[in-house]
């Protein structure tokens, strides 16, 4: 059983700065389940990218705009809700954008990473 103040927040590298991620089951990164929360700030933004596994997001606090495509175009994405949920497939590109922090829960079956469309967006290689 974990609360919500039992989680420890570190910072995210495969993802632009700012974001951060409290791991609850894994790692993320082997053949198993695992479960995790992501934390934005506002004004966040995520470029398209895509994941090796399905990915079950579910918005916990604020606006996640969610949109699937190749590029971040906050004209065609979906504005999620708090207990708004997103199941996305392995390697389907997509992208978001926050204007408020924003807490989501993302779970699945490992191994899962982030692959961005552009390699530039890319905030390992910066």
């Amino acid at each position: 059983m974990v609360e919500p103040n039992d989680l420890k927040w570190d910072d995210l590298p495969t993802l632009p700065p700012g974001a951060k991620v409290a791991l609850i089951e894994g790692p993320a990164s082997e053949p198993v389940p695992f479960m995790m929360r992501l934390k934005f700030p506002s004004d966040y933004k995520v470029p398209a990218h895509w994941h090796p596994a399905i990915e079950h997001l579910t918005v916990l606090s604020g606006i996640f705009n969610m949109g699937i495509g190749d590029k971040l175009d906050m004209t065609k994405t979906k504005a999620l809700s708090p207990g708004g949920v997103m199941i996305i497939q392995p390697k389907i590109p997509h992208f978001a954008w926050t204007k408020e922090e924003v807490i989501v829960q993302v779970h699945g079956v490992g191994p899962w990473g982030v692959t961005y469309v552009d390699p530039a967006d890319d905030p390992r290689e910066k």
